[in-house]
């Protein structure tokens, strides 16, 4: 059965509580009596689901709430969002399909988008089986055509489908009543009434509320030039079945008819009543809007510090990993070459007791550099990957470890490595290094003529500067795309770094590896800028082009 159907007047909120275990039949056992408590399961479900069709069907339900609530471009949304679980070749899909295109349709009709409308009407039609449904699709259609001004496709349609409806009382009534006022439309002359008169009564003989409320409307309008008085009598019908229907949005055009229509003594309690009404249907539908983004906020929150305490543990159990696997390999180390360990062990010393000296001499800012680019950031690089790379490799991690014990021993007199890659690879690989299942990195620009007025002095600050750049993002931005371009203008070189993080804030205080960043590139006589955008960080680094001699 089409969903559309199934919507009735909303009800007071209840108080929710979160469920460990959410289920698509505690949505819709509040579906069509506390609407804000149905959306709200039906959210916690969808973004906990496992099955595909059941939450496309959860998102089916909150796009129709939405919509009946008022917030059409919420609703859309929703049932697009629908459709992406969905498959038109599977057949256990195909119902929903079929409510998800009937509903697109109902929006489209309300944001008077016609084309778009008949477009989703007609995709419904593929997946219907029940003729009932087919005649309340083509209706639609017909609807549609009628809403647009095309009244001869509306009103072919509508003579169609009153041949298929004869058997079914309400549909013929509803098809009837129709095509009446449209061929009523097409020409004012059309003697209309015989026929909305009879769909009437058929409604009256089956209690069909909303179908009385649609005829006395569609008689009411008829009337409204010819028989002012029937017109008046047929809008007031209107109005107390809209009541009693508990309509606002009939009861609002009824008194709309009745505020045309009657002698200016009564038009007070009208007026009065029908400026209450608008603005209260105004007030709940941007309620409406705002509850269900904020249902949505509440639930995507706490998915977020669910994953992140997931990550944490996982974090931890990573840690004691490593550690574990670090203990063996001491202890096999120790014990297969003791002797050599001990004398390198003992030159190591003597060689950092020297760099100790010498740096304290130089600067003590020199060595709290190399330290952080040398051994810090490497081992973040590491632990990066262990955190992310799977299976790891134990003698790739022992090269790695290997090459950055060589670092810390040789500290106190580094010298630039000379790496067999071409520069541009070097940089690449060092950003790319960053990259990860929840962290996308996007190199621009970064290719051999961009590097080859370049001395190797600037180069070897410039890895060191983007390497603090990719670890500050991976320590504190929290975000999940990366961009770094690089690019020639006006005699300068220009690297321009984005994410899409939590950016900077605005107590921010400058670590030794900002702190260090911010010399390197004065050091080469470049100049940097922060960008603070509504979502995370823009910093661009521009720089002289070396001048060949």
């Amino acid at each position: 059965m089409l969903f559309a159907g199934l919507l009735a007047c909303k009800s007071k909120q209840d108080t929710l509580q979160p469920v460990s275990a959410p289920t698509l039949e505690k949505g819709e056992s509040f579906f069509n009596k506390n609407n804000d408590s149905a959306f709200y399961y039906f959210n916690l479900f969808a973004t906990s689901a496992t099955d595909s069709l059941e939450i496309a069907m959860a998102y089916t339900y909150m796009g129709i709430i939405q919509a009946y609530e008022g917030d059409h471009y919420g609703g859309q949304e929703s049932l697009l969002k629908s459709l992406s679980y969905l498959h038109e070749h599977s057949s256990k899909d195909q119902e929903c399909l079929s409510s998800d295109y009937h509903e697109l349709g109902n929006i489209c009709l309300n944001l008077k988008n016609y084309e778009a409308a008949i477009d989703y009407y007609r995709k419904a039609l593929k997946y219907i089986k029940d003729p009932g449904d087919k005649a309340i699709a083509l209706n639609s259609i017909a609807l549609t055509y009628q809403k647009k001004g095309d009244y001869d496709q509306a009103i072919d349609l509508y003579r169609s489908l009153l041949v298929k409806s004869k058997e079914t009382k309400k549909e013929y009534a509803r098809t009837l009543s129709n095509y009446a006022r449209t061929k009523w439309l097409k020409d004012s002359s059309y003697h209309a009434a015989p026929e909305l008169k009879y769909a009437l009564q058929i409604r009256r003989d089956s209690n069909d509320s909303r179908g009385l409320n649609a005829s006395y409307a569609h008689l009411s309008d008829y009337y409204s030039t010819s028989m002012p008085d029937s017109a008046l009598y047929y809008a007031e019908k209107r109005y107390g079945i809209a009541r009693q229907i508990n309509s606002p949005d009939d009861e609002a055009e009824a008194l709309s008819k009745l505020i045309t229509l009657s002698p200016p003594k009564l038009l007070k309690p009208y007026f009065i009543r029908y400026q209450y009404l608008t603005d209260s249907l105004q007030t709940a539908k941007n309620a409406a809007k705002n509850q269900f983004a904020l249902i949505r906020y509440e639930a995507a929150k706490n998915k977020a510090d669910n994953l992140q305490l997931q990550k944490d543990n996982a974090q931890k159990e990573n840690q004691l990993i490593v550690q574990w696997f670090m203990l063996v390999l001491t202890i096999l180390i120790f014990t297969s070459i003791g002797i050599f360990i001990i004398q390198r062990h003992r030159r190591r010393r003597q060689q950092i007791e020297i760099a100790s000296r010498q740096a304290i001499q130089e600067h003590q800012l020199k060595t709290s550099q190399k330290v952080h680019d040398g051994v810090a950031n490497g081992l973040y690089r590491i632990m990066t990957e262990l955190e992310y790379k799977e299976p790891i490799d134990k003698e790739e991690l022992i090269d790695k470890i290997e090459i950055l014990y060589e670092r810390s021993r040789d500290i106190s007199y580094e010298q630039p490595t000379i790496s067999r890659l071409s520069f541009h690879e070097k940089i690449k690989d060092l950003l790319s290094s960053f990259g990860s299942d929840h962290t996308r990195v996007l190199i621009i620009g970064n290719d051999p003529t961009f590097w080859n007025h370049t001395h190797a002095q600037v180069q070897i600050e410039i890895e060191h500067i983007l390497e603090e750049l990719m670890i500050n993002m991976k320590k504190h931005s929290q975000g999940h795309s990366v961009a770094i371009k690089f690019e020639h203008q006006n005699g300068q070189l220009h690297i321009h770094y984005t994410d899409d993080g939590i950016g900077l804030p605005p107590q921010f205080k400058y670590g030794n590896g900002l702190r260090n960043t911010e010399n390197r590139i004065k050091r080469i006589g470049g100049r940097y800028t922060f960008e603070h955008p509504a979502k995370g960080l823009k910093m661009h680094i521009s720089f002289p082009i070396a001048q060949s001699s």
